[in-house]
């Protein structure tokens, strides 16, 4: 309450104060009515982080991406590093599955580790993939772009690796830095890395 007014005699605020409080209340009702009316307008957003370029990482970002628009995401997936391989038109073909590393695979370390293995392990991966009927990398980027997902690859990964702009799929948005790829995290309703 305020200095400058005097409580009334029973304890109650003044009228003053009890229009100063009445006024605050109608400025924070219209600012929700304002944040609701911005959620509700416009689609949500998800962007994802893709750091990862083996086979079976390829497959967590592009289902996601891929499920979100289906569902009316405005989805971005940013590809940086090793993710970068995903969206490299001759790469993306052609991913391995590690067999060293993933205390899941069905292979002991000591046995991954020896030459040709990780060729074993990604025909096996590419076997159990074709044989339960689930999509190839290339197709689910193929149904992620026609639902409108934004695949962009980071321009210092891009530079890094000596790639050129004409290596990726049409599609991909290249050029993109940091400080874009942030903004477009800090604008989204869900953010995620893979």
């Amino acid at each position: 309450m305020s200095t400058d007014t005097q409580p009334t005699p029973d304890g109650s605020p003044s009228v003053e104060e009890f229009e100063a409080l009445q006024s605050r209340i109608d400025e924070l009702e219209a600012e929700l009515a304002s944040v609701r009316s911005d959620v509700e307008d416009g689609p949500r957003k998800m962007v994802i982080i893709a750091t990862k370029g083996t086979l079976d990482m390829a497959y967590p970002p592009l289902i996601l991406a891929s499920t979100a628009a289906a569902f009316g995401y405005d989805v971005t997936v940013f590809h940086t590093f090793w993710g970068l391989e995903i969206l490299h038109e001759e790469k993306a073909e052609d991913l391995k599955l590690s067999s060293v590393g993933n205390p899941s695979m069905p292979v002991p370390n000591v046995i991954g580790a020896l030459p040709g293995m990780d060729r074993v392990t990604t025909r096996m991966m590419e076997k159990q993939i074709a044989d339960n009927g689930v999509a190839t990398v290339g197709e689910l980027i193929e149904t992620s772009i026609e639902q409108g997902v934004n695949f962009q690859a980071c321009q210092m990964t891009i530079d890094l690796m000596g790639y050129d702009e004409e290596d990726f799929f049409d599609e991909v948005e290249t050029g993109v830095g940091a400080a874009s790829a942030f903004q477009e995290m800090a604008d989204a309703d869900i953010q995620l890395l893979v």
